[in-house]
């Protein structure tokens, strides 16, 4: 593999949990990474949570790439379209998009059907999950395409094996996630011809820092949470995943993805990559074979 050096890419959704680990881990192996997002050190997004785009570009280039913020609200096409304007002005290519936009656990009603869900709340998260996905892609891709080997990642939750055979507790939170899944299978068939690749991925149980702020641990102390959650010891941090982007961008042999849904777990048994404890957590096996299979928790062969 070769670092990426020279590369430029684009974390759209990047100001917390897997975007922040994806951007961070990108800019390890080298690259130019464009940070976007809603909430900077001037103005919280409806999330209303800390994390702003500002930290995540200095972590970028702290890591050894080159971190650039720039707010963005994904679901305004003259946004996006300003923002691939100014990276072609800038850099004159795009070589990686990462589609990680979301931003709406607050909006989830669990285990409440359709007809009891906040019908608001579900659009709204049908909005910020689908519809952000499909501008950043009609613009991005523009400029993506003018080189070959470009990658878009779309992040999801859940493999399309795992969530085409169980309901995610949710019709709104099922629908996003499973759309974005087809979203890059669709995208395979569209930008394939050009070189390009397109892939759905997902991390496992994720230590994002609004699961670290529930169970009240810090990501130096996560293990402390097994005591409240004892499955949580199948977790990982958002780094694991940005390793697993880091690792498809270096692949030489990248195309053979194209189109497939894929999780870090697996990713690091392809690659070889380790989460920051040097473990391989293989989360969506352990929770279809422990979790879901009713047995105490026990990460032995899972990590």
């Amino acid at each position: 593999m070769t670092c990426l050096q020279g590369k430029i890419a684009l974390v759209a959704g990047a100001t917390r949990g897997a975007g922040r680990g994806i951007a961070v881990e990108l800019g390890a192996s080298g690259a130019t990474v464009y940070v976007t997002g809603r909430s900077t050190i001037a103005h919280r997004s409806e999330y209303d949570r800390p994390e702003t785009i500002e930290e995540t570009a200095e972590l970028v280039t702290m890591a050894g790439g080159h971190g650039i913020p720039v707010q963005v609200d994904h679901l305004y096409p003259d946004q996006v379209k300003k923002l691939v304007d100014r990276i072609e002005q800038e850099q004159g290519r795009l070589d990686i998009l990462v589609n990680d936009i979301w931003g709406a656990e607050k909006m989830i009603d669990w285990d409440a059907p359709v007809w009891k869900h906040s019908l608001d709340n579900g659009l709204r998260m049908l909005r910020l999950a689908i519809d952000t996905h499909l501008i950043t892609n009609h613009f991005a891709l523009t400029l993506l395409l003018k080189n070959k080997n470009g990658l878009i990642v779309e992040m999801t939750d859940g493999t399309a094996d795992y969530n085409h055979k169980n309901y995610r507790v949710s019709m709104f939170y099922d629908q996003a996630k499973t759309s974005v899944i087809r979203m890059a299978w669709a995208l395979a068939q569209e930008i394939g011809p050009y070189g390009c690749t397109a892939v759905a991925l997902t991390p496992g149980w994720i230590r994002s820092e609004m699961m670290l702020e529930h169970y009240g641990v810090h990501e130096e102390n996560w293990k402390d949470a097994a005591v409240k959650e004892p499955h949580f010891i199948i977790s990982e941090s958002p780094r694991f995943v940005g390793r697993a982007v880091a690792a498809l961008a270096q692949d030489p042999e990248l195309a053979r993805w194209n189109g497939r849904s894929l999780s870090s777990g697996e990713l690091a048994q392809v690659y070889g990559f380790t989460d920051l404890d040097s473990s391989q957590p293989d989360c969506w096996r352990y929770i279809t074979e422990v979790i879901d299979a009713g047995k105490p928790a026990n990460v032995e062969g899972y990590r």
